[in-house]
């Protein structure tokens, strides 16, 4: 029987053992997508305790505290933080086969180290042995990054939003790690949302261009690519909750944003070409620069009408949605192929029934001398724990070529979820680890050494600085 959170956590054969401990395991981090605030790794302050830093904002937690039947006056209301984190210790002994149960002893771990089971009897401690700590210099924003040894953090940003606190972390010598920005267009694509129109005259604002047609807000947008590509934008990201395309002309377009300007109805058909036709030309200009474009597919959000009411978006209550993904996903992408303008994509997938259709996919459209360069995105949100991860790198094993593979992302508010980069890289090894000890592939140390030192970082920085 192995203790729990052992060296050998998740990998069952020597083979895997030795691939991380002896070459992924240190390896530096890419971390080319996530939600961190990059305004809270400027000013880099401590926080003032453990739930700040943990409870605040992650709706990981929430959801599992809600489940377990936790009042939700001790997960987003006014109770105390110490009554918070009271509730979460309460909740994490249910958690058996939730990844959020390694999370948790593996941050407590890695950051504090702290070996302790959190529970109601180990709670007090654990609060004030971690507050302590806290406190201390190697206990901020920055430090967590760069004990993580993270190389690169991918932020997701609005159009709109001014890069000051990118400008700010470049122009500071004394912290290494790149932070870049993600242009995140989504309040642009949804324009059927309430707040479409005050987006718009902050978009004006942050362009400098009036917006009155189509063609303005294609214009606009372009100025925003440009500005976020001086301050060193790589990459987009994309909430595509429903993939369906419908190919429109551009006067068509036209009409359907003057029937938004004019506060008319819209309807489906509307909607879905007017997305269609926006995502084209935002895929152009990306390709233009020479960026990567990430796909997230598949969300159903806001799921609870009171909540959403009460405490806002992001508070926990989406789930996976089963609309189907590849005709859509298929025209959007030889649209772009066609007109020679498709960028580098990531293709990510929430509902696990897609992953064959994105694993064959990324072998429909590529670039001669460019190593996958339409990606199928590692395991997301709902998918991103152990059988989800197991089975997204299987499957793209089975259906392309894992070695090529662009590897993990925390995609994720939290400073403390770079173990799951750990998580990650144990896993891979344990696959490739079981590989070669049922025969499946040969023990060739050279190529395997290569294989998981790719996958681990050097895919990712290749593929994201390739511009």
């Amino acid at each position: 029987m192995k203790p729990f959170l052992s060296d050998s956590f998740l990998l069952t054969n020597s083979t895997a053992e030795n691939l991380y401990h002896n070459i992924m395991k240190d390896l530096p981090i890419f971390d080319y997508h996530c939600h961190l605030s990059p305004k809270e790794i400027y000013e880099n302050q401590t926080f003032e305790n453990i739930t700040q830093l943990w409870l605040a904002g992650d709706h990981y937690k929430w959801r599992a505290m809600r489940i377990h039947g936790v009042k939700e006056e001790l997960i987003t209301g006014h109770a105390s933080d110490w009554e918070k984190f009271q509730a979460w210790a309460e909740t994490v002994p249910h958690l058996f086969g939730n990844p959020l149960y390694h999370w948790t002893h593996m941050e407590l771990r890695t950051f504090f180290g702290i070996n302790k089971l959190l529970s109601p009897d180990t709670a007090k401690e654990i609060w004030e042995e971690c507050n302590e700590k806290l406190q201390t210099e190697d206990f901020t924003p920055r430090r967590y990054i760069e004990r993580s040894n993270v190389q690169l953090v991918g932020t997701t940003d609005d159009p709109t939003d001014t890069l000051e606190f990118h400008k700010l972390i470049k122009e500071d010598q004394a912290f290494k790690v790149e932070v870049a920005p993600t242009f995140r267009p989504d309040q642009a694509l949804y324009l059927e949302r309430i707040g479409f129109s005050e987006w718009l005259k902050k978009l004006e604002s942050a362009s400098g261009i009036q917006i009155h047609t189509f063609d303005e807000l294609v214009t606009a947008l372009q100025q925003r690519v440009d500005y976020f590509a001086e301050n060193g934008c790589y990459a987009s990201d994309h909430d595509i909750q429903l993939m369906v395309y419908k190919q429109i002309s551009k006067s068509e377009v036209e009409q359907i944003f003057q029937k938004r300007i004019n506060n008319e109805e819209l309807t489906n058909e509307d909607l879905i070409g007017y997305r269609s036709y926006l995502l084209v030309e935002l895929g152009k200009m990306y390709a233009n620069k020479e960026w990567v474009m990430q796909l997230h597919m598949g969300a159903l959000r806001n799921n609870n009408t009171f909540m959403q009411e009460k405490i806002g978006a992001d508070g926990g209550f989406d789930s996976i949605g089963d609309q189907l993904i590849a005709e859509g996903l298929s025209r959007f992408l030889d649209t772009l192929d066609q007109a020679r303008s498709l960028p580098r994509t990531v293709l990510y997938n929430l509902n696990p029934r897609d992953n064959y259709v994105l694993g064959t996919m990324i072998g429909n459209f590529f670039e001669e001398g460019v190593p996958g360069k339409v990606q199928f995105g590692s395991g997301w949100w709902f998918n991103d724990q152990y059988d989800g991860m197991v089975r997204q790198m299987t499957d793209l094993a089975n259906l392309g070529i894992l070695s090529h593979f662009i590897g993990m992302t925390t995609d994720s508010r939290s400073l403390l979820s770079y173990v799951r980069h750990e998580y990650f890289r144990r896993i891979v090894c344990n696959i490739i680890g079981e590989w070669v000890e049922e025969g499946k592939v040969p023990n060739d140390e050279k190529i395997l050494k290569q294989m998981v030192e790719n996958i681990g970082f050097n895919n990712a920085q290749k593929y994201f600085s390739a511009r």
